[in-house]
């Protein structure tokens, strides 16, 4: 799978799994700031820096997403071996 089609598909994920992607420029706010998961008013929020490559956003995603229980969540095999490989 390609990078760009990689994270489209995980930002499906995540939206299944209730988990609202963000994409910042974190640079921009004078603020050492990751991207990573938090959790905003009782919402998953993935604040994601937009100015990474997409190889980097998508082991972003895919770390915090393998933390979500996402087994019976329908995806093509490919994918779910990239976010199982996440999995501690």
């Amino acid at each position: 799978m390609k990078p760009e089609q990689t994270y489209q598909d995980l930002k499906e994920l995540a939206e299944k799994l209730g988990v609202a992607v963000s994409e910042q420029n974190l640079r921009s706010t004078g603020i050492k700031a990751k991207s990573g998961l938090c959790k905003v008013k009782g919402k998953n929020i993935l604040i994601m820096e937009k100015r990474l490559p997409f190889q980097d956003k998508n082991e972003i995603l895919a770390s915090c997403l393998s933390k979500l229980p996402h087994e019976d969540i329908f995806m093509v095999p490919a994918l779910r071996e990239f976010l199982d490989s996440f999995h501690p």
